[in-house]
């Protein structure tokens, strides 16, 4: 499996594989999350006194990244307001009040304030407790725009909280992953994070569709690849996932 680039690795290539932008997917309805989610979008749920967007916009302010674009559509206001004061890292919003475009075409309208650069993606409720090195940081330092249109984190689906489904993906050695096949047990799951390059949207639909058709296309094109998250993953679905989730995040400041 793809392993973290070491120190070794040219100053010139770490640089460029430190994304500056992310685009944080926030729209979702949140339907699994009642009756959490009667009065407060999703993203703004509290996990241990935290609310999810925030648990991901801290790690990308300390991934060093400048500029988060977060989508909105449901309780839009609500998040627009909570988000204003935020200065790090700086935040842009993409209003999608008018349609929801899932999670592809969310990103497609976004990408004129992306940029040109790859960078990183990030879903609201992505929740994990870092190992030794924070995993965004292993995500930039093994991500390699000459190889990947798509560099996704993954959890070990036996040691994540609160996920009971059959996995996302097989890996093979180098990296390179594999859809899990209909009645199929695969070894991973993905955790929502991830970098990705513009070149993953060039003629990608209009409208609303689904990241996950693009992520079949660049695995077809040998592109899509993963990097296996160091620590513990959170799968935050439902009310009850979060009473898991905060007795974890407990037991690691311990």
């Amino acid at each position: 499996m793809l392993q973290p680039e070491d120190d070794t690795m040219p100053q010139s290539r770490r640089d460029a594989a430190q994304p500056q932008r992310a685009m944080v997917l926030a729209a979702g309805l949140g339907t699994r999350m009642t009756p959490l989610t009667d009065a407060v979008p999703k993203p703004l749920v509290p996990v241990g006194g935290t609310p999810l967007i925030d648990h991901v916009l801290d790690r990308l302010a300390d991934a060093a990244v400048d500029t988060a674009v977060v989508n909105v559509h449901h309780m839009a206001d609500q998040i627009e307001r909570y988000l204003a004061p935020r200065r790090a890292p700086k935040i842009v919003i993409s209003d999608e009040r008018t349609a929801l475009l899932n999670t592809g075409g969310g990103i497609v309208k976004a990408l004129p304030t992306l940029g040109a650069q790859p960078f990183f993606l990030v879903n609201s409720d992505s929740l994990w407790i870092d190992g030794v090195r924070p995993n965004l940081a292993r995500l930039a330092d093994s991500f390699d725009a000459a190889r990947m249109d798509a560099l996704l984190l993954l959890a070990a689906t036996a040691t994540s909280i609160g996920y009971a489904g059959r996995g996302d993906f097989s890996m093979t050695s180098d990296g390179r992953l594999r859809r899990r096949g209909e009645r199929e047990v695969v070894a991973f799951v993905y955790a929502g994070a991830a970098i990705l390059t513009p070149a993953l949207f060039a003629g990608a639909p209009p409208g609303a569709f689904s990241l996950t058709r693009l992520f079949d296309r660049a695995i077809e094109a040998k592109r899509l690849f993963g990097l296996r998250l160091e620590g513990v993953w959170m799968h935050v679905g439902t009310p009850e996932a979060i009473k898991a989730a905060e007795a974890a995040i407990l037991a690691s400041a311990v």
